[in-house]
């Protein structure tokens, strides 16, 4: 494999930093700020400007835990204030509506928070404490992590040319992430999986339809409903992925949604004006290793994960809070020794949660050409999970989230 031409012309800084982040999204800011309540400088770049992230609408439920590190550590409260905490979620499995019960069945709850808010919090954050991040860049390249002395090297939006010259790089740069690609070849893995249905995805200026979740299987097929703010409405059905958004007049999306929820309890979602519209395709990914020299992947950077679960922030605001302490170690008197630790704790929780994601997505949607068979061992699996407290308290605890170590 030729090696990638390096641009050696002169910089206008050269600044030395502990942590190099490449990658300025959730993981990204959240490693930065963790490092800098320790007292660890970095040094965050991302070739998105600020607006592009926090424009850019993504999942919207946090484990409480992750809730609790981020209103602990100083980002804002505004979780508790704006957000919405679900105790449960329903699941409406051939017209009938049955609630799983977080609280009593796992002891713990989620919040309903966006995305988009926990970065405009965590920016904020860095903001006020000092911490440099750098949007808008370009030519970003991420050289010598073989060796202990890695360098980023990248433009600035004013079209300033800088140096970064690090300890320690992490690639934090998400689902089409280049720093896993300095990982050589003959040296990494690459699990994945594709999935033969893809969601279309709206968001309907209209009051939320219910107090929670609602995850829907029907013979018309999969539909999610969520809320994204309390006048906007985030709502999903299963879709082919090569399906057409132009091909999808209002009209046909709300028919096509009431007709996935409706049911004997005459369930019906609150309609309005469709404001978005987008097919969103997924899949199952994990690059091992996570580690390769003085370059630490973490969030997609290094595994995705379908949205079925909700396990994608919560999973990379995980593995950030493993590598930061991690990176303090490593740093201090342990040395490079340390870094060692962080792929075992991150893969453990990766792996469960790859596991309870593709068995969510499995169950809720009906696979193409599925036989009359598979269609009923489905509905037999379902009624498992709904109809016994054992199946509840299964999916209550994998959606929850596991405690971290320090809980």
């Amino acid at each position: 494999m030729p090696a990638t031409p390096v641009d050696e012309t002169p910089v206008d800084t050269v600044t030395e930093v502990p942590v190099a982040v490449v990658g300025a999204g959730p993981a990204g800011l959240m490693l930065a700020h963790l490092l800098g309540r320790a007292g660890v400088p970095s040094v965050a770049v991302d070739l998105r400007t600020r607006r592009e992230i926090e424009t850019t609408h993504r999942a919207g439920i946090l484990e409480a835990d992750v809730a609790r590190d981020l209103v602990e550590t100083g980002v804002g409260d505004r979780i508790l204030r704006e957000g919405h905490e679900h105790t449960g979620t329903e699941l409406r499995v051939a017209g009938r509506p049955h609630r799983i019960d977080f609280r009593e069945l796992a002891g713990a709850s989620v919040w309903l928070y966006p995305q988009t808010e926990v970065f405009k919090d965590l920016a904020d954050a860095r903001e006020r404490d000092g911490g440099t991040v750098h949007f808008g860049v370009r030519d970003t390249e991420v050289l010598d992590v073989g060796t202990t002395a890695p360098r980023v090297r990248f433009t600035a939006a004013d079209g300033t040319r800088h140096e970064l010259r690090a300890r320690c790089v992490v690639g934090a740069d998400g689902s089409r992430s280049t720093c896993r690609d300095l990982v050589p070849e003959r040296h990494r893995t690459r699990h994945g999986a594709e999935y033969p249905f893809a969601w279309f995805g709206v968001m309907a200026q209209a009051p939320s339809s219910a107090a929670e979740l609602v995850y829907a299987h029907s013979a018309h097929g999969f539909a999610l409903i969520s809320q994204r703010t309390e006048a906007v409405q985030r709502m999903y059905f299963q879709c082919a992925p090569d399906e057409r958004v132009e091909d999808w007049p209002d009209a046909r999306i709300w028919a096509t949604l009431q007709a996935r929820v409706a049911g004997e309890d005459g369930f019906r979602l609150t309609e309005g004006p469709i404001l978005e519209r987008t097919v969103l395709r997924f899949r199952s990914f994990v690059q091992e290793p996570m580690r390769w020299g003085s370059l630490l992947l973490a969030g997609d950077a290094a595994h995705t994960v379908p949205p079925t679960g909700a396990r994608g922030l919560n999973l990379a605001l995980h593995d950030v809070k493993v590598l930061a302490g991690v990176l303090v170690r490593a740093l201090g008197p342990e040395g490079e020794p340390a870094l060692d630790d962080y792929q075992p704790a991150a893969l453990r929780r990766v792996w469960r949660a790859q596991h309870f994601s593709t068995w969510m997505t499995r169950l809720l949607h009906t696979p193409p050409g599925a036989t009359p068979f598979e269609l009923r061992r489905q509905l037999g699996e379902l009624d498992c999970v709904v109809g016994t407290r054992a199946g509840r308290a299964y999916l209550a605890e994998q959606y929850t989230g596991w405690p971290s170590a320090d809980r």
